[in-house]
């Protein structure tokens, strides 16, 4: 599985600027002042230099959420039980979640993968089955996955951005579903970031201020426990993290490799960010930060891999839908760079040099 895993990252390059000039160009053509509308000018540059084409498509967006359970659940740490997490992926699959509302706004499609869920679906044709175990274990006691695991649910992430490349998916988006997630995330951002557990800790499904305080301990225990080293991130992921932690940050190479936009999410997927450019930092040339979650280790995550989000609506419910909101942002840019007349084409004056 290493093997599959340096072959991927060996296909991972830096953006090339020379792409982002000859967007740049294009844009200063348009009828408009340039710059004049503002970060949508921005995220069609980005979308022109990822895709490397003067006039890239953007018709086939696709949200991949991933679905798992965490062992840490029995420590108390989060507001609600475990079965939710199966709960809401019947409802995934049934369209009914925020997700499937905002995914269809932005005329994406959305992908559900059982990466490791503690529950049998049995036959379900609409959901994709990649169970790698029944849940993590209990990050404060014991590793959360093994080396083992943690390759495969990574792998698993990259087979799906090689699916979607596959059947034409222009932009993807990375959502998670797991009870207990926030947990594992806010234990990564430490490790990674370097800063205190309880600033990057938050209240996930709204916690009160004494299951936070004994939220923090727990992690904190955890890290004394595994001892984890930033310059290992395998290592990191099995000993804090959760399979669809892995499995968002396997997607975000897989989408890097094939030269595709990434649209991450809030606090979950950011965790599976940091993870991804700890193994390639040039992954970030392809991420584009959707929106800024209220979980409080959001922010330091972003300004750690030097992303700006797109929007700060308050929101931390995760599943990808400040993803699908980005989606159409992003739609909306490329649109404009795509569709609106040069200055010679309509036939209007430009601004004197």
């Amino acid at each position: 599985m290493m093997t599959e895993l340096s072959q991927i990252i060996s296909q991972i390059e830096p953006a090339d600027p020379a792409w982002l000039g000859r967007a740049q160009e294009r844009l200063d053509s348009l009828t408009k002042p340039p710059g004049s509308l503002g970060r949508l000018e921005e995220l069609a540059a980005r979308y022109v230099a990822i895709r490397r084409e003067l006039l890239p498509p953007l018709e086939i967006k696709q949200v991949v959420v991933f679905a798992a359970d965490h062992g840490v659940v029995a420590e108390g740490v989060s507001a609600y039980p475990q079965e939710v997490t199966f709960q809401m992926v019947y409802n995934f699959l049934e369209g009914g979640a925020g997700i499937n509302a905002l995914a269809r706004h932005a005329r994406a499609r959305v992908e559900v993968v059982d990466i490791g869920v503690n529950h049998d679906f049995g036959e379900v044709p609409e959901l994709i089955s990649r169970k790698v175990a029944y849940g993590s274990r209990n990050l404060a006691q014991e590793p959360a996955m093994t080396r083992d695991e943690t390759l495969e649910a990574l792998l698993i992430g990259v087979e799906r951005a090689e699916a979607a490349t596959a059947a034409g998916v222009d932009a993807l988006a990375a959502g998670d579903m797991g009870i207990g997630n926030t947990t594992a995330a806010a234990a990564l951002a430490a490790v990674f970031t370097g800063r205190p557990v309880g600033a990057v800790t938050g209240r996930g499904t709204g916690i009160a201020d004494k299951v936070w305080s004994h939220k923090v301990a727990v992690i904190n225990r955890a890290l004394s426990l595994h001892r984890p080293d930033p310059h290992d991130p395998l290592g990191v992921l099995a000993a804090v993290g959760g399979l669809e932690i892995a499995g968002i940050a396997g997607l975000i190479l897989g989408v890097a490799a094939a030269r595709r936009p990434l649209l991450l999410d809030g606090f979950i997927a950011t965790a599976g960010a940091l993870v991804a450019a700890a193994l390639v930092p040039a992954v970030t040339d392809y991420l584009i930060a959707a929106h800024r979650s209220v979980e409080p280790g959001h922010q330091t995550m972003l300004d750690f891999l030097g992303l700006k989000p797109l929007l700060n609506f308050q929101m931390r419910l995760g599943e990808g839908t400040g993803a699908a909101l980005g989606l159409s942002l992003l739609e909306a840019g490329v649109r404009i760079y795509r569709e609106m007349a040069t200055f010679q084409e309509a036939g209007v004056a430009e601004k004197p040099e």
